[in-house]
């Protein structure tokens, strides 16, 4: 086994790769204020973004899901990777060679099955695009050119050519070292009567990549009549490769998406090629499967689900693009952007347009807009004999519960009008009335079923925004003054060390009455307090994390690391006062127990105990009487 990854290098990687750009291969950040960045939640479903990025610690935490940590563990997580696949990652990524405490240099075969599986796909895009040059592929670039792609668009997209033969593919990645087994695992390679075979043979390439722009499948078109395989034949389901949870073209498009707040979906491979090249550089496609919610999940993060989102699809105007348009709209709820759907002239999809009438015809057809919910009313409506009552009222019962579902009641009741035209009833406030019915009937189901509406958010940005799963460990009563101000002080220590120190590192771990805020303050001692982090932040959060005992307390520390403050102007004053309030507390406490306890033993005191706890309790006077006259120049 490779040894344990260098601590200074495990620093380095840290300290070399900026949280926010590693979290923006993902979703789409904005600015939340104080130097942190939000966006939707990849880890947990929400509407509104709860989750931060501090660039300057190098930290994220989600509000409604409680996950957080730095870079190396949003990595983890959301790749699925073991701690060293993910600093080997980030290291190949910043340039940094990682040494390891045993054995030297880690081999290629000894690292994690999902880099060595990216790695060979990697290596075999570029043996597939220096194939389309060869002899064998001329079949292909004839391909691409009749349908518009010159070199240069085939290389932009990195389309290549697998070769006719049994195994060209799969000897060339043994002699790069990788097992049979790990040709067979990555889908690249399929069983043979006698060992592996390429999966891929004489077809035309397309890499597929995930939102981090690794590749992690392909898309292969049949180019020979003698191919008895199907006309399009994709990686199948591997540990890297899920069709549901990948998009063809995210990689190229996401920055567009998240600039334009608009996301165009084709369907196939050349569509989105054409697209491109045409200037519409925000379409994607699936890879075959129908587009669902895993798919949505990826364009909700990058669009961030803003008022003037728009989901544009372009389905082929045939039977089999008005179900694949009727499919996507049973979706249309998950979206708080606006859906449509665009149908080219002469049912071409954007490929076919984009020959027969230029670029501009392809930019033009994402345009002029037909909304989803429309298309879908009209595709039920024409099933109909709406010459007859009975067809009529057959069409509004298929069709009511449809507009039922519109999110905005405004336009809600404005399509259920426009409905009532479709369907040719005259009384628009029975059809109205209708869809209102069936609206609460559905809302009440679902408040039975416990979907219980999203918990409102507050300035207090710790409540959860949906109800995931209960955080572990004692409750903090957030109303509670004292609750408040201690978790302040605490940001203010994790946050702003150099306003609270040396003062802070004073407290007794009994000064924070909250059980979770008392561990955490424990934990700032183990790293060395407060005062090791006026120099370098960063390093010194590290330590605090380190020092965690458990993935809850863990998780608060980033919380606190990342929250917002409740002060306008966050200097000393701000810092003193917080730091008086917690100490000031402290002191009645003590004052309290001690007078209490003498309340407790009444007569039977010894004298000696009782001048001892009476001059206790004069000091502590004393002190709290300085405090509340000097603020923090009596601590």
């Amino acid at each position: 086994m490779a040894g344990r990854i260098n601590d200074d290098d495990v620093k380095a990687v840290r300290d070399a790769v900026p949280i926010d750009a590693v979290v923006s291969e993902y979703l789409q950040l904005r600015n939340a204020g104080g130097g942190n960045l939000k966006g939707l939640c990849p880890f947990h479903d929400e509407k509104s973004p709860s989750f931060q990025v501090s660039p300057g610690k190098g930290l994220f935490h989600c509000f409604g899901c409680q996950e957080g940590g730095d870079t190396i563990a949003f990595v983890m997580k959301i790749d699925h990777l073991t701690f060293s696949e993910t600093v080997e990652r980030l290291a190949a990524k910043a340039g940094i060679t990682l040494r390891y405490e045993e054995g030297g240099y880690n081999p290629s075969h000894q690292r994690g099955e999902r880099i060595r599986l990216v790695e060979a796909h990697k290596i075999a895009a570029d043996f597939y695009r220096e194939q389309l040059n060869g002899p064998e592929a001329e079949i292909g670039r004839k391909f691409l050119a009749e349908r518009g792609f010159d070199q240069d668009a085939a290389a932009h997209f990195g389309v290549g050519y697998s070769p006719a033969g049994w195994d060209h593919l799969t000897r060339f990645l043994r002699g790069k070292g990788f097992s049979d087994k790990e040709l067979i695992s990555s889908g690249i390679s399929q069983d043979g009567r006698r060992g592996p075979i390429d999966r891929f043979r004489g077809r035309l390439m397309w890499p597929i990549s995930d939102t981090s722009g690794e590749i992690v499948g392909f898309g292969a078109r049949k180019l020979r009549d003698d191919d008895n395989g199907p006309k399009y034949l994709n990686t199948p389901e591997t540990s890297i490769y899920k069709k549901s949870q990948v998009l063809y073209g995210i990689d190229l498009a996401k920055k567009d998406i998240a600039k334009a707040s608009r996301a165009v979906v084709v369907e196939g491979y050349t569509d989105v090629m054409a697209c491109h090249l045409a200037g519409v550089t925000t379409a994607i496609a699936t890879c075959g499967t129908a587009f669902g919610g895993d798919h949505i999940k990826i364009l909700r993060r990058l669009l961030m689900d803003n008022g003037s989102a728009r989901v544009i699809f372009t389905f082929d105007g045939d039977a089999a693009g008005q179900k694949a348009a009727l499919r996507a709209f049973e979706d249309d709820q998950k979206f708080a952007a606006e859906t449509y759907i665009a149908i080219a002239p002469d049912n071409m999809d954007p490929c076919d347009l984009r020959l027969a009438k230029g670029d501009d015809a392809v930019r033009d057809l994402v345009e002029p807009r037909t909304p989803l919910f429309e298309f879908a009313l009209r595709q039920i409506v024409g099933r109909y004999d709406l010459e007859t009552p009975a067809g009529r009222a057959a069409a509004l019962d298929e069709a009511a519960p449809v507009v039922a579902k519109i999110k905005t009641s405004s336009v809600q009741r404005e399509v259920a009008v426009q409905l009532a035209g479709f369907v040719g009833i005259l009384d628009q406030e029975f059809v109205v009335h209708r869809v209102n019915q069936l609206g609460q009937w559905a809302r009440g189901r679902g408040d039975k079923r416990g979907s219980a509406p999203a918990a409102s958010r507050t300035g207090a940005q710790h409540q959860q925004v949906q109800a995931p799963a209960a955080p572990s460990g004692p409750a903090l009563n957030l109303r509670s003054p004292a609750h408040r101000t201690e978790r302040e002080l605490l940001k203010l220590a994790l946050q702003k060390p150099a306003l609270v120190s040396p003062a802070f590192d004073a407290y007794g771990v009994d000064e924070f009455t909250a059980p979770p805020y008392a561990a955490v303050r424990q934990c700032i001692a183990e790293a060395g307090g407060a005062e090791l982090g006026v120099a370098e932040t960063r390093e010194y959060l590290v330590q605090v994390l380190d020092a965690t005992p458990d993935d809850t307390v863990r998780k608060l520390v980033t919380e606190l690391a990342v929250e917002v403050f409740h002060g306008k102007s966050i200097d000393e004053t701000y810092a003193g006062e917080h730091l008086v309030k917690v100490r000031l507390r402290a002191v009645d406490r003590r004052i309290d127990d001690v007078q209490g306890s003498l309340a407790r033993l009444g007569s039977n005191v010894a004298p000696d105990h009782l001048a001892a706890a009476q001059n206790e309790v004069w000091v502590l006077q004393q002190y709290a009487q300085s405090l509340r006259s000097h603020g923090a120049a009596a601590l």
